[in-house]
């Protein structure tokens, strides 16, 4: 008689973070905002992030893709925690999403709804962008950061990529099209979607009129969750035209369609993490 042996396969169980520390972000006072992560060895620090935006980095949405109550986008939360021995910064997403729903009781769905968004478009004559000169991956630890008062932002995407948004002009250093157009999205009145078909980073400065300028700067903290006055928000509306002009010299152009996209629908969340 022969008799077979059955092994049960076990699931390998998630990477989880060794140890870490959830606290409320303190008072960066009433004209300027900084907020960052940081990746450097086994480390992974985060600084004045709401918790859609932690939602954000664990499932790689943006803000508008993260539907939930009013406070996932006003409370601000500062993080620091261990990688286990092993780990590396691609497991980051997975050990935040197991810290979210251990600490915050997080839980949430998937579901798809279709937005209005910009297209991100190359015209039909040739694109005039430089290509970045530098496109070294820098040494494995990743330092991301962004701030910004009344006079302009500005962020730190690593590894030299970045961007300024200040004297009436955007800024970019190291874009690919896809991270330029999640960035302009913070500044604009709808998503932007990447349909350029272009692979490479580039370097640019597209100038803006001053009340393009003023109106893009509003919108990026209404796309923040700062709660403004109504006067302030109507000061928000803006057609863009001096950014669309700018878009044309070099080639590219926004156009107004509609777009499925995936979200995430927060079913529970606490306003107060747990202790470690």
């Amino acid at each position: 008689m022969k008799c077979e042996l059955s092994i049960p396969a076990f699931a390998q169980a998630p990477p989880e973070f060794e140890v870490a520390s959830i606290k409320p972000s303190g008072d960066p006072g009433p004209t300027r905002a900084q907020a960052g992560t940081r990746i450097d060895g086994a480390q992974f620090t985060a600084s004045f992030f709401s918790l859609r935006d932690y939602i954000g980095i664990a499932y790689s949405l943006k803000s508008y893709q993260i539907t939930g109550p009013d406070w996932i986008s006003s409370l601000r939360f500062d993080i620091a925690a261990k990688l286990p021995a092993g780990a590396s910064r691609k497991d980051v997403p997975e050990m935040l999403k197991a810290l979210l729903a251990d600490r915050f009781q997080l839980k949430l769905h998937h579901d798809k709804k279709e937005f209005a968004v910009y297209a991100l478009v190359a015209s039909k004559g040739a694109v005039s962008l430089k290509v970045s000169a530098d496109m070294t991956e820098g040494n494995g630890n990743v330092n991301v950061a962004g701030g910004g008062d009344a006079n302009g932002t500005s962020g730190n995407l690593g590894n030299g990529a970045g961007y300024t948004f200040g004297s009436e002009k955007f800024e970019g250093s190291k874009l690919t099209m896809a991270v330029f157009a999640d960035n302009l999205a913070r500044f604009v009145d709808r998503p932007v979607v990447d349909m350029t078909g272009l692979t490479a980073a580039y370097d640019f400065a597209l100038p803006v009129t001053p009340e393009d300028f003023r109106a893009m700067q509003i919108r990026s903290g209404m796309n923040a969750g700062v709660v403004l006055p109504p006067q302030v928000i109507q000061m928000a509306e803006s057609s863009y035209d001096s950014l669309h002009a700018s878009l044309a010299k070099v080639g590219l152009k926004l156009e107004q369609r509609k777009a499925p996209l995936d979200i995430v629908v927060v079913d529970r969340a606490e306003k107060t993490a747990s202790a470690n």
